[in-house]
């Protein structure tokens, strides 16, 4: 990502330190309350109560825990509108907005309620002819000890989906939310603690700026969940190497969507200027890159200039998008329209004057070629860069040479599907936008630049918890595989039986 300063990232500044965070209204610019920062000593002691509560909330059983998350949804829904404020006033987004994380985490519960027994339960497993007096099953063991560095752009939504995977799966979590919205942390913790009073230290949080993240690193974790920049993905899996502490990467995205000859336009428009422009655009799975073909482009240009000039940026009620709260993106948003424009790209809605101090409103920028900052590095902002391509095959090929691989969409009316397939990224919506992060069923996380390791569904819940395989023998073996002394030529009879075996199937596939 091109800034002047090389350590700052849409995470903040890699290293920053400091004794207090101190953080804004945005909608005034003014402050708005004060953390004290968790140092090494902090992390540690958290790490430490974590650990000693692990075993208690493990041992508390599938239905155990479910009893305790059902209490902890309620909490979460009674004090909802609270949640909301804290996110409305500390990240921006219009309360609406605010409101949907608080949706989208209650559904992220319940899916943990219903579904991590089956997913994470004892699993029996087929048996083996080598040793066929030996029963074997899997189970799921928790690492014992998560930590979750979250983002600013979905304070609640993007570390509680991980958090509650975590704790779901039998681990004690905790929370380093961003230094931008570290109150919507301390009030999710709060409600785990109001619901669960007999063991609040399964879940904590320490604030902080990206010191206090290395020194829970440090502290002895047992797995690490980290949101944010690639830059910063980067320092901490390098920290997390030292240890060989696993990690959950959830990095950055330059998300296209496909345009084909046949999509239905009108809803092709609706959908990209939401899921460009939605959240101000802070989001690793906005759409930033539109890669049109080009019969329809003029036609599609038409349209999403238009939806893109009435979309109402501000603080207000009636607001649909807020400020940029991170200061240090604004100069990274204006770069890479100014290199857009440079390139010989112009901007049909917006352009360098639609960046403010402390907002940015909508911009679209047409003619855009395929090397400008706007196509190849993550904006994280209000932008969409549209480039006409000959045909789909060309813009697959776009898609799918970027070095990030996260999110994506496809319009067609009737080869969605078989376009989505061919592109090598982690989730794609059809004929949408977005989608696949509203469904806590759909596997989230993406390849390349954009991270490894997956949140949400199965996978998500399977991600904080390690399989431990088991084998137990049933009774005696014709000869015992596992010990001195076999029979003379069994081994040699082993492999001749299945030789045959191998042959007589491979004659009756070709009889």
């Amino acid at each position: 990502m091109s800034n002047n300063n090389p350590t700052s990232t849409r995470d903040g500044v890699i290293g920053q330190d400091g004794s207090e965070v101190i953080t804004v209204d945005q909608a005034t610019g003014t402050e708005f309350a004060r953390y004290p920062v968790a140092g090494k000593k902090e992390a540690a002691t958290a790490v430490a109560d974590a650990r000693s509560v692990a075993a208690a909330w493990w041992d508390l059983g599938f239905e155990g825990r479910a009893e305790r998350l059902r209490a902890w949804r309620r909490e979460i829904a009674v004090s909802g509108e609270e949640g909301a404020s804290l996110i409305h006033t500390e990240n921006g987004k219009p309360l609406d907005d605010a409101r949907v994380e608080v949706l989208g985490i209650l559904e992220y519960v319940q899916y943990a309620i219903e579904n991590a027994e089956r997913v994470l339960g004892r699993r029996e497993v087929a048996g083996s002819r080598t040793v066929p007096n030996q029963r074997a099953w899997v189970e799921y063991q928790p690492y014992g000890v998560v930590g979750v560095i979250g983002p600013w752009n979905f304070p609640l939504l993007t570390p509680g989906a991980i958090l509650i995977e975590a704790i779901a799966a039998g681990n004690a979590a905790i929370l380093k939310p961003s230094q931008i919205t570290p109150g919507v942390g301390e009030w999710l913790v709060r409600t785990w603690q109001r619901a669960v009073p007999d063991l609040p230290s399964v879940l904590q949080s320490l604030n902080g700026f990206g010191a206090t993240g290395g020194a829970l690193i440090e502290a002895g974790l047992n797995k690490l969940a980290f949101t944010g920049s690639v830059t910063t993905g980067k320092t901490v899996a390098a920290q997390c190497a030292q240890s060989l502490t696993p990690v959950l990467l959830e990095l950055g995205g330059k998300d296209g969507v496909v345009v084909a000859e046949d999509a239905d336009l009108d809803e092709a428009a609706k959908h990209v200027v939401w899921g460009a422009m939605q959240n101000t655009g802070h989001g690793c799975i906005s759409l930033e890159v539109a890669y049109v073909v080009e019969s329809v482009h003029d036609e599609f240009v038409e349209k999403v200039s238009e939806l893109a000039k009435q979309v109402r940026v501000g603080s207000g009620e009636d607001a649909e998008i807020g400020p940029v709260p991170l200061p240090t993106q604004i100069p990274i948003i204006r770069e890479h329209i100014r290199d857009a424009l440079e390139r010989g790209a112009t901007a049909t809605v917006g352009g360098l004057d639609a960046v403010g101090d402390r907002y940015v409103t909508p911009t679209v920028l047409v003619g855009v070629t395929p090397d400008s900052l706007a196509v190849t590095e993550e904006t994280f902002g209000p932008t969409l860069a549209v480039v006409k391509v000959a045909d789909t095959e060309e813009a697959i090929a776009h898609i799918n040479a970027s070095r990030y691989g996260l999110g994506s969409a496809v319009f067609s009316r009737d080869r969605g599907e078989a376009i989505a397939r061919r592109l090598r990224v982690g989730m794609t919506s059809v004929n949408d936008a977005l989608v696949f992060s509203m469904n806590p069923a759909v596997p989230f996380g993406g390849r390349g630049d954009s991270g490894y390791g997956r949140k949400q569904g199965e996978e998500g819940l399977r991600e904080f918890a390690y399989p431990h395989s088991f084998t137990a023998k049933t009774g005696p073996a014709q000869f015992s595989a596992s010990t001195f002394g076999r029979p003379a030529g069994a081994i040699e009879g082993a492999l001749a039986g299945v030789r045959d075996r191998i042959l007589a199937e491979a004659d009756k596939k070709t009889a």
